[in-house]
């Protein structure tokens, strides 16, 4: 295969994980599918989960992904560069795509670990207050799902957001994958020539 083809066959997987990215961090900021949360934060109640707030999804595996993604996608335009200067510069593009994979994923990984910010009480705190109960439990509370009823408002936002930080973990570590082959993709285009037919 040359390597304008293999650049296509990752571009468009690249462009369909940051897309996947940039919704699943949009719908982190709308608990139980409300807008009510998002403008209690907005006007100095916090009710939204910190880590959706640094924007992992959309900035780093979003845009950060889909930029270089274009720029990849437009290498493999008839399955060749012609030039090596664009498969040069697709290894910049994958790079770049690489640190917003790495935020991405480092950010969704926070997120999961914390767990979300509800308002919730436990047989240990009766009064039920705003806060992230989870934030010391290093994660145990993935696999105890006993612990997730101590979330009351928003409603099953335990599930929510295991659910959309675990996709984005997904999403992160398949661009980190491919924007990483790209790099080596784009280096042999750039010694190689990027079709030996056409070369």
């Amino acid at each position: 295969m040359c390597t304008g083809a293999c650049s296509k066959f990752i571009a468009i997987p690249l462009i369909v994980m940051a897309l996947v990215s940039v919704i699943c961090n949009i719908m982190l900021f709308f608990p139980d599918f409300k807008t009510e949360y998002a403008a209690a934060d907005r006007d100095g109640e916090s009710q939204i989960t910190q880590e959706v707030k640094y924007m992992g999804g959309l900035i780093g595996g979003g845009i950060m992904v889909l930029i270089p993604a274009i720029h990849i996608h437009l290498t493999s335009t008839n399955n060749c560069c012609a030039n090596r200067c664009g498969m040069f510069l697709s290894i910049g593009f994958a790079a770049v795509g690489v640190v917003g994979a790495l935020y991405s994923l480092s950010v969704a990984a926070l997120g999961l670990s914390n767990g979300p910010l509800c308002s919730w009480s436990n047989d240990q705190n009766p009064i039920q207050q705003w806060g992230t109960p989870f934030v010391n439990s290093n994660g145990s509370y993935l696999s105890n799902k006993d612990m997730w009823d101590w979330c009351k408002i928003p409603d099953n936002v335990v599930e929510f957001n295991v659910g959309l930080f675990a996709t984005l973990v997904l999403a992160a570590s398949l661009e980190l994958v491919l924007c990483l082959i790209q790099m080596i993709n784009g280096l042999f285009g750039c010694i190689c020539g990027t079709c030996s037919d056409k070369e």
